[in-house]
């Protein structure tokens, strides 16, 4: 079917085909693949795919960019002055939620705003979260104690899960399916820059400068890019709705309230108490009770935060479960690999960054080639292709000689990055083409979602999995009173002195088996990735093809949307 798929906006009610059928691929070009040319333009409803034209997109991009920088330099910038920041404000025992409260509020709101952006547009909930996120920026900076400074970082969270998923939801906006890749490897490029410039700008401020400094620098490039937003994103007007937008309020507390139960017992469990105890099973119990009344109060809904339709419809569905499955697995080489390299290779601080930063190397310009790819063979069988090379390479990592060389690692990450480039582009790409511009925000926040709840669960699984082996290790260990935790065991290998050789070796050894099981963990949840690619998704997805006149996509305004046909 050429031209824009209609909807009436329920229950995934498509003109044409449904997104279930397998095989079906509705909207797509004349040349018949799922990732095939979709043409610049409308829309469902007539709001045009690219929100500006291609000189007024400049600007917006930066915004966007700079945006993406915020949100992914602050989940690593504070990691390495924490010991400043407790030698000043306290709280030790409580320090670990400086990570886990703005995990926390970042994922539990990102269906909440997802929903809001479809419904009042992407513009507001911008805006409403780099303002957000710069008042916790300044609160964070001006903190009095280690409760406070937690409580602002929430609040940071709350900004930064409006800048996660609608930056992404309006770079879908902008370009029509055949550049997506352009926005998405830009994108991506920030995101593995900050991973690798987060720890080392914190380390600066915090030894040169102040720790406070890490939260005020956010405030003129947050400034710099809601200046940007403001002045040069201009949406284009949709018709007024017959009836006015109601807010699923009591759902957006539901799936709040649920989500922060859950991740709370996921992160804590097995650190602040152990996991069979009366608090992880309360929580768990909790959890699931308020998932069961959430499920109950969005069936009902108008307007729900979470629409049925992201799991009836099997492209969606199945692409959550796949990115999931990836939070999960990238657990191990984010949270593991850095502690093998310095307990195991003996590495300091930077060259473990290095080994890891590698990753980032690869992973957007095999995102860049990606389109290359999919645009011959589509969106699911290149996924299953990269997530297949991601499996391998995993089961690789076990198989390195101990203690090993510093580049064998690096040249596992190396080629990991490049899988799962890959895998996870073409699927983001796929999955936003197959929704108008109604539904994108809640998808794409749907996929963000469902890869932190993933990453949640897999530092819980892994972390427990980790301990388990190194316990197992050290029951016969050559010296009395060794620490039995991968944390433990990593602080005593930062001091051998106070160890003998063959305790040290010992420990070494215990490390490096607990780190080969959690990579074989994780080439267990690239399984599920493939198992779900294979058994769920549609071999072609149904893509939405969109529609604009030539005077339309040619025409060029400083910062104007152009003319819709």
């Amino acid at each position: 079917m050429g031209g824009t798929e209609a909807r009436d906006g329920r229950d995934g009610t498509e003109a044409g085909a449904r997104d279930g059928t397998d095989g079906a691929e509705a909207g797509s070009d004349a040349g018949g693949t799922d990732g095939g040319r979709g043409t610049h333009g409308t829309a469902e409803g007539g709001a045009p795919a690219a929100l500006t034209t291609p000189r007024g997109r400049r600007p917006v991009v930066a915004a966007l960019m700079l945006g993406m920088a915020l949100a992914a330099i602050d989940g690593t910038i504070v990691s390495t002055a924490v010991p400043q920041i407790v030698g000043d404000l306290g709280g030790f025992t409580v320090f670990s939620w400086l990570f886990s409260g703005y995990l926390l509020a970042v994922t539990v709101t990102l269906p909440v705003y997802g929903k809001l952006s479809d419904t009042f547009g992407r513009k507001p909930v911008l805006i409403a979260g780099i303002i957000l996120f710069l008042i916790g920026s300044l609160l964070c900076a001006a903190a009095w104690n280690m409760g406070a400074l937690i409580a602002f970082r929430v609040i940071q969270g709350l900004g930064g899960g409006a800048l996660q998923g609608t930056v992404q939801t309006i770079a879908a906006d902008l370009y029509p399916l055949k550049e997506r890749p352009r926005i998405q490897v830009k994108l991506s490029t920030v995101w593995a820059t900050s991973a690798v410039a987060g720890p080392v700008v914190g380390g600066l401020l915090a030894g040169y400068a102040d720790w406070r400094w890490i939260f005020l620098i956010n405030l003129p490039v947050g400034a710099i890019a809601l200046w940007l937003v403001v002045r040069h994103l201009h949406e284009p007007a949709r018709p007024r709705p017959k009836t006015r937008p109601r807010i699923d309020w009591a759902g957006a507390l539901a799936v709040f309230a649920t989500g922060t139960l859950l991740l709370t017992a996921l992160v804590q469990g097995g650190v602040a108490w152990p996991w069979l105890s009366a608090p992880s099973l309360g929580l768990f119990a909790a959890s699931a009770a308020l998932a069961a009344l959430t499920v109950v109060i969005e069936r009902r809904a108008a307007e729900p935060i979470i629409p049925g339709w992201v799991w009836r419809r099997r492209t969606i569905a199945s692409v959550n479960l796949a990115l999931g499955a990836m939070g999960l697995l990238m657990v191990a080489p984010t949270v593991f690999l850095p502690t093998y390299a310095q307990s195991v290779l003996g590495l300091g601080p930077i060259a473990a960054g290095f080994v890891l930063s590698v990753m980032t190397l690869s992973w957007p310009v095999s995102a860049a080639l990606s389109d290359r790819v999919y645009n011959r063979i589509g969106f699911r069988l290149t996924a299953i292709i990269g997530m297949s090379a991601a499996l391998l390479i995993l089961l690789a990592f076990p198989l390195l000689p101990y203690p090993g060389e510093p580049w064998q690692p690096a040249l596992i990450m190396l080629l990991l990055g490049a899988a799962l480039g890959l895998f996870q582009l073409p699927l983001i790409v796929g999955v936003q083409s197959t929704v108008g511009w109604a539904e994108r925000g809640t998808t794409t926040a749907s996929v963000l979602f469902c890869r932190q709840v993933g990453q949640s669960i897999g530092a819980a699984v892994f972390g427990a999995v980790a301990n388990s082996v190194l316990a197992a290790r050290l029951l016969d260990a050559p010296a009395p009173g060794l620490p039995d935790d991968l944390d433990a065991v990593a602080r005593a290998l930062e001091d051998p002195g106070a160890l003998s050789a063959a305790a040290t070796d010992h420990l070494r050894r215990a490390v490096d088996a607990a780190v080969d099981y959690v990579y074989i963990g994780a080439a267990g949840a690239a399984a599920l990735a493939l198992l779900a690619l294979v058994v769920l998704a549609p071999r072609r997805f149904p893509l939405i093809t969109e529609a604009v006149s030539t005077e339309a996509a040619l025409t060029e305004t400083d910062g104007k949307q152009g003319t819709s046909a």
